[in-house]
């Protein structure tokens, strides 16, 4: 690819040059991820390989959302941090990273939590929503955010040696369908059960991955898919599950039943 696609200038060819050339991105794809606005909630073991990847592919803004600082024990699996960044703000140093990357972006950080009082504000300009937080009920409250508001979203975790990303695009069926509602009992986090780096940098990667896809366009299926990774056997699991129609995220309604 040489001559400038039309819509993007030569050095933007030359950049995107490689997704460029699959069917599935093209120039209209492009172009869409460019005018996209995304936001990552944690930028942790998961959202620092995923704001990467968004960051490099050109997804036009990103939101980075983090209150806590780069800590000498996040540095095993959080491999944008460098030894002496310990102790600074990491959405920061994440956007700083992400633009010597792609300098061509718009990059906002937020040191801040996403709470019940902050998640409207925080959240409003995005088009699609990474939830890499480790936190469970952060998890739902993003979930609940987004799905009335047709914000689809990309939500992972992994603790051990296991991993998953459940991907829930507009009007899908989504993490409360599959769950319900948060647990009664926290499971380990990572601080008490552990969690191999290259684990992380996976399932981060995946969900860039799956939010660059719903960025492309609407899902055709309603239902909903949860990615399950084993990372002992090497091995993924598939688990498709369904809109439920009395899930209080959807207003208890099915589609198509109302605004």
């Amino acid at each position: 690819m040489t001559a400038a696609v039309q819509g993007l200038n030569a050095a933007a060819v030359e950049r995107y040059s490689r997704q460029l050339l699959l069917r599935e991105v093209g120039e209209a794809g492009q172009l869409r991820l460019g005018q996209a606005t995304a936001a990552v909630v944690g930028c942790g073991g998961l959202g620092v390989p995923a704001a990467l990847y968004l960051g490099a592919a050109g997804v036009g803004r990103l939101v980075l959302i983090d209150p806590d600082q780069v800590s000498l024990d996040n540095l095993n699996r959080q491999v944008a941090y460098r030894t002496e960044e310990v102790g600074q703000p990491k959405a920061a140093l994440l956007g700083a990273r992400i633009g010597e990357l792609n300098p061509t972006i718009s990059v906002e950080t937020h040191a801040a939590a996403v709470s019940a009082a902050s998640i409207g504000e925080l959240l409003a300009a995005a088009d699609v929503v990474l939830e890499c937080s480790d936190d469970p009920l952060t998890k739902f409250l993003v979930n609940d955010h987004c799905v009335p508001r047709g914000k689809g979203m990309v939500i992972g975790g992994a603790v051990g040696l296991a991993g998953q990303v459940v991907a829930v695009p507009s009007g899908g069926a989504c993490y409360r369908c599959l769950f319900g509602g948060p647990p009664t009992e926290l499971g380990q986090s990572c601080r008490e059960a552990g969690v191999l780096g290259p684990l992380v940098g996976m399932i981060g990667s995946l969900q860039a991955l799956e939010a660059i896809k719903l960025i492309f366009g609407p899902a055709q299926e309603t239902g909903g898919r949860l990615l399950d990774f084993d990372a002992a056997a090497v091995r993924w699991r598939e688990v498709r599950f369904p809109l439920d129609p009395s899930c209080p995220a959807h207003g208890g309604r099915t589609l198509g039943n109302g605004p």
